[in-house]
């Protein structure tokens, strides 16, 4: 994998680059569309590519271990075959997951003990049982196990998890030396950087991250709670200390302002199943704000559903038809509502990249940010 910065933008952290895999490059700022069991829920991979431009999708480590399984991914080929995906695929190592959880596992220094959400059976994921199964999925980039702490955490808690997150990146390393790829291209091991909402604990980690020298970095442990003050202070603090030649991840990240501020703070990738999930109850993202489609203020509205045009549904389809679908109870609204995010999302991060190239980022993010925040 390779990444080169293109620009920097004069006014703040933000940059422009682009990322190199085996599957294709991608352009950042990049939002990462999440498709947990191999699937972006409600969008097929045409869309994804065509309409929506997707270059890279995210996978999961712990959904796809259950289901369908490593022995199935392993015949297909692998997941980029098995679900025909020529572009690139990150998967999450299922730390995360884990995290979710809380009253179905355990966890120590050996690895985590949980029971499965779909029959409660029960299985150990180990740092050495986590790579094996990401060299069978296959993704590009694949994550560290780590322990994402809740928030708010008792500081000597949030250190100890710290520790072991670090003692478990060393055991990725090393048991990634001795497993080879399977499918004739290599992957890419990000470490994550944790230690909660504490300064110094952030500094180490980062500083230990940073040592090791991988080809990206992940910031994790944000996004759980805590207010967006702090997640931006965390955020520039690792930002300040991870490598600047190399791409970095802010995960589960976030709303559209969110994203922006992040931008500016020097992240290059982002994923959430935000967009998603918002747009099957309803909520959609416009460049002029949020809209809860369901409202009777829109049962006669037949402007598009974006006025700016940014995907074919919002053309094609009114506000007042989509929200006689949804009160219709209808498969489609789901579908073109995820269509609309998605491309809402993947064009905010296209508009971030050209404004960082035109160096006019800062501006331009201090009159998007009041507008996407609103709700119409």
């Amino acid at each position: 994998m390779q990444f080169r910065i293109e620009k920097k933008d004069p006014g703040s952290q933000a940059r422009a680059g682009v990322l190199e895999t085996a599957h294709g490059k991608i352009h950042t700022p990049v939002f990462m569309p999440v498709g947990t069991v191999g699937s972006v829920k409600a969008v097929h991979q045409r869309e994804l590519k065509t309409d929506i431009g997707a270059e890279i999708i995210l996978g999961n480590t712990y959904h796809l271990y259950l289901r369908p399984g490593t022995g199935i991914l392993e015949k297909a080929g692998g997941l980029h075959r098995f679900m025909n995906w020529d572009g690139a695929i990150l998967t999450d190592s299922g730390g995360f997951q884990v995290y979710s959880l809380s009253g179905r596992r355990k966890i120590k220094e050996e690895g985590v003990r949980f029971q499965s959400h779909i029959d409660g059976s029960y299985h150990f994921f180990t740092p050495e049982k986590v790579m094996e199964i990401q060299r069978s999925i296959g993704a590009d980039i694949i994550m560290a196990f780590d322990e994402c702490t809740d928030w708010p955490v008792d500081y000597n808690y949030a250190k100890a998890s710290m520790e072991m997150t670090h003692r478990w990146l060393d055991r990725c390393i090393q048991h990634l030396e001795k497993v080879p790829p399977k499918y004739g291209y290599e992957q890419s091991l990000f470490p994550i950087v944790q230690g909660s909402t504490f300064k110094d604990l952030r500094k180490q980690s980062a500083e230990y991250i940073a040592s090791r020298n991988a080809d990206g970095n992940a910031i994790g442990g944000l996004s759980v709670g805590e207010p967006a003050e702090l997640m931006y202070e965390m955020t520039e603090i690792v930002c300040a200390i991870l490598p600047d030649d190399k791409p970095r991840y802010l995960m589960g990240v976030g709303t559209p302002a969110n994203i922006l501020e992040s931008i500016a703070l020097g992240v290059d990738m982002f994923d959430c199943v935000m967009p998603t999930r918002n747009a099957r109850n309803a909520m959609l993202f416009t460049s002029e704000g949020t809209i809860n489609i369901r409202n009777a203020k829109w049962k006669d509205d037949f402007s598009p559903l974006d006025p700016l045009g940014i995907s074919y549904v919002d053309t094609m389809y009114s506000k007042a038809y989509l929200r006689h679908l949804f009160v219709a109870n209808e498969l489609l609204a789901k579908q073109i509502a995820s269509v609309h995010n998605l491309a809402f999302y993947l064009w905010l991060v296209k508009e971030a990249r050209k404004h960082i190239l035109e160096g006019d980022f800062a501006s331009w993010k201090s009159i998007m940010i009041p507008k996407l925040s609103r709700k119409l």
